[in-house]
């Protein structure tokens, strides 16, 4: 069965940088289009990046393009998250999420499977 686990998560001063790893365990994340996902302390789970099965493409919300950056590796079967020029309003909980079927988009409900979430809190 797949599993993912994401780590990385911290405490960082605004304008700082972080980068959140998901680690795909039972398949192989070169198959899947793979996504990232926040939630903040009482407000729905938001999308936040996403890239294709064959990792030739991606997309952003705009609230994080230009500063956060989807990149995976094969041969670890990581997916990262690579976040700068941070703001306190990126705060969340963030998810790592595999679409099984699909080649990705910003829609949650499109991902199967999911990961525990790792904090991140930027302080002004």
């Amino acid at each position: 069965q797949v599993q993912l686990v994401e780590s990385g998560g911290g405490l960082v001063q605004a304008g700082g940088s972080l980068r959140l790893s998901c680690a795909l365990s039972g398949g192989t994340v070169s198959i899947f289009a793979m996504a990232w996902f926040r939630q903040a302390p009482g407000k729905e789970r938001e999308f936040v990046a996403c890239m294709s099965r064959n990792g030739r493409s991606t997309q952003y919300a705009d609230s994080v393009k230009g500063r956060f950056s989807i990149s995976r590796d094969n041969a670890k079967n990581m997916v990262y998250l690579q976040m700068n020029s941070l703001k306190p309003e990126d705060t969340a909980v963030y998810y790592c999420a595999a679409d099984f079927f699909g080649d990705g988009s910003s829609r949650a409900l499109n991902y199967e499977r999911w990961g525990q979430g790792t904090q991140v809190t930027v302080s002004s």
